[in-house]
């Protein structure tokens, strides 16, 4: 009998460069979950342990922020984003 392992999107976001495009397809969202739980993704990819020290999070904030339907601040955002080596800009 073959077993198939489940989709994990986070075993395929191996570059900042794909990470970088992953969050970007799904900041087009209007749902503001989607950009959260693809947030979530990419941190796991990364190492939530690694996110949280570079974030100056703790990992069991990191994990709260990152929930599904959580509402992380701004400011929180932005750690997490320096964190994953990546920038988030806007653009014409």
């Amino acid at each position: 009998m073959n077993v198939i392992a489940p989709f994990d999107i986070a075993d395929y976001l191996d570059t900042p460069e794909v990470m970088a495009e992953f969050l970007a397809a799904c900041l087009e969202d209007e749902n503001p979950q989607v950009f959260i739980a693809a947030l979530s993704t990419v941190a796991r990819a990364k190492g939530m342990t690694e996110v949280a020290k570079k974030s100056g999070l703790g990992r069991e904030s990191l994990y709260k922020a990152l929930s599904p339907g959580a509402h992380p601040r701004h400011d929180t955002i932005r750690k997490i984003i320096a964190a994953l080596d990546l920038k988030l800009t806007v653009a014409v």
